[in-house]
């Protein structure tokens, strides 16, 4: 319907110019006094033809419209799905989409080009900088003291930073490792806990987590990375109380803290890429791209990941593991 009232309004111009010389014709009759009712059968000819010619331009500009339609992008071949040309602007018109569809062609390949670059480069930039953190971790396990503490304190964030990173590029890469299994679901939180315990020490924050002996269908590898995440979040804005880890039926593992919480306004946006927020505002530190790269990984993996806040009370991250739609990007 939309197509015929289209069509309507783009010949309008040919319909009214018929219109005008059948009224001229019936003007020249009734001046000269000849019978008006001569005029009546020709015009009704005409008419008659001119339906005809419309509805078999009508059917022809149908069809080209849904051979269109079915060009969704610009993609390489576009050029060899066009309509027979008919008329110099639709030539016009093939000709100028060519050149735009090979300049894109030509400035999607540099892109692609230099987006792999810059994915080689900080993928070695990362295994390479893991040598030094190495080192340095080695050197600082001979002491025990405030200040080594602090400083393996300060590496492991370093590491985990390196770790988001080669996370960040992962998950658009189309080899990206997923090893999808069944996991004992108190072995990834327990090797997460482990990696923070020196910081729960020096802090004197409390772990509220008793074995939870579950199994749940997921990847070890990226679905600590989200634990360790929800974790360091939970730690950075946590400056007294503690952390609990507990299981909510069927499958949901909830950790959550007596920390400063996130504002009302905050929360929708909280997994957007590189918001901070008021409280990320006030770290400078912040990067807003934690929970965004938690969001992307739960996501791929099938898995649920909501948060609940309150201001000065709070915050609750819950991760439903029950789902097994696995989604590759």
């Amino acid at each position: 319907m939309k197509l015929f009232s289209d069509y309507i309004k783009q010949r309008r111009r040919g319909i009214a110019l018929g219109a005008v010389c059948c009224l001229i014709f019936i003007i020249s009759f009734f001046l000269y006094h000849l019978p008006v009712k001569a005029v009546i059968y020709p015009a009704l000819l005409c008419a008659v033809f001119g339906i005809v010619f419309a509805v078999v331009d009508f059917c022809r500009v149908k069809r080209r419209s849904e051979l269109l339609s079915g060009i969704k992008s610009l993609t390489d071949a576009v050029s060899l799905d066009f309509p027979k040309i008919d008329g110099i602007e639709d030539e016009n018109y093939q000709r100028i989409i060519s050149l735009i569809c090979e300049e894109q062609k030509e400035y999607r390949d540099a892109v692609n080009m230099r987006y792999a670059d810059m994915v080689d480069y900080y993928t070695v930039w990362a295994h390479q900088i893991k040598t030094p953190i190495a080192s340095m971790r080695l050197s600082l396990q001979g002491e025990d003291s405030a200040l080594s503490r602090r400083l393996s304190a300060e590496l492991f964030r370093i590491e985990q930073y390196v770790e988001m990173v080669l996370t960040f590029l992962r998950l658009d890469s189309e080899s990206t490792d997923y090893l999808i299994k069944e996991y004992d679901l108190d072995c990834l939180i327990k090797q997460a806990v482990k990696k923070f315990s020196g910081e729960f020490i020096d802090r004197k924050l409390s772990l509220a987590y008793q074995p939870i002996k579950v199994n749940v269908i997921t990847d070890e590898k990226w679905l600590s990375f989200v634990i360790e995440q929800i974790l360091s979040n939970a730690l950075k804005y946590t400056p007294e109380g503690g952390i609990s880890v507990v299981l909510e039926s069927p499958a949901t593992l909830v950790i959550s803290d007596t920390g400063i919480g996130i504002a009302p306004e905050d929360l929708p946006r909280i997994f957007e890429k590189g918001y901070t927020g008021y409280n990320g505002r006030s770290d400078k530190k912040a990067s807003g791209i934690g929970l965004y790269l938690c969001k992307r990984v739960c996501d791929n993996l099938g898995h649920g990941i909501s948060v609940k806040s309150e201001l000065d009370k709070g915050t609750a991250v819950r991760l439903d593991l029950s789902r097994r739609n696995i989604r590759h990007e």
